[in-house]
Order: structure tokens, then C-alpha cells, then sequence
């Protein structure tokens, strides 16, 4: 079987020229206390009040304190679920709640999210 060097440098064109060089930042930090549904975490210095944080385990929580080195937020769920050393990230949105015909009459938890079980 010959090697044919302009089969592989066609594949080798089409893979540069898909190659998407743009890359997602992300930040992250630790959590250092968790108790009474509050959440101190460290290491997230570009954190705004009343951004949410999303935990592992997919609860979420909202920045309510902005310290010099770490930040306290409100755990949206249970709190033992949580633990010292896990890691945090952020969302980079604030928290809001949806508005509109489709929201009128349903419930919603404090994420805006409905929990009536309508959909």
C-alpha cells in the first residue's frame, strides 16, 4: 500500500482550516466553609454581588459578600451536599427571574426555574 502525500496533506488542510482557536474562560474557586446554607469560598477575585455560583453537584448559589481574599454566597439548596474543597464556578450572570405571558401563574423557586411541575 502506497502512501500518497496529497491525500494526507488534503486531510491535514481540512484540519487546519476547522480548527477553531477561540478558548472559554472559565474561573474557579474552592470552597473553605460550608454551614446554615452559606458557603465561604475562595479564590474567585473577579466575583460581582449577587452573581451566581454554580457547585458540583449542579446547586447553585448567589454572592452576597465580597471580601479582600474570599467570598461568602448563599447555598440554593442543601447545604450537606457541599464540601470543604470543592471546587466553585463561576457563572458570570446575575441573578434574575424570567418574565412573560409563559410565567404568569406558575411558581418558580428563587433561580426563576418553575417548580409546579406544568413544564
Amino acid at each position: 500500500m502506497a502512501i500518497r502525500s496529497d491525500e494526507i496533506s488534503e486531510i491535514l488542510r481540512q484540519q487546519i482550516d476547522g480548527y477553531n482557536p477561540e478558548v472559554e474562560e472559565t474561573s474557579y474557586g474552592t470552597v473553605i466553609q460550608v454551614g446554615d446554607n452559606i458557603a465561604t469560598v475562595y479564590g474567585l477575585k473577579d466575583a460581582r454581588a449577587g452573581e451566581l455560583l454554580r457547585f458540583p453537584n449542579g446547586i447553585y448559589g448567589m454572592i452576597m459578600n465580597l471580601e479582600e481574599d474570599c467570598i461568602g454566597c448563599i447555598v440554593m439548596g442543601p447545604d450537606d451536599e457541599i464540601r470543604e474543597g470543592d471546587r466553585v464556578e463561576r457563572t458570570d450572570r446575575i441573578a434574575e427571574v424570567p418574565v412573560g405571558e409563559c410565567m404568569f401563574g406558575r411558581v418558580v423557586n428563587a433561580l426563576g426555574q418553575p417548580i409546579d411541575g406544568l413544564g
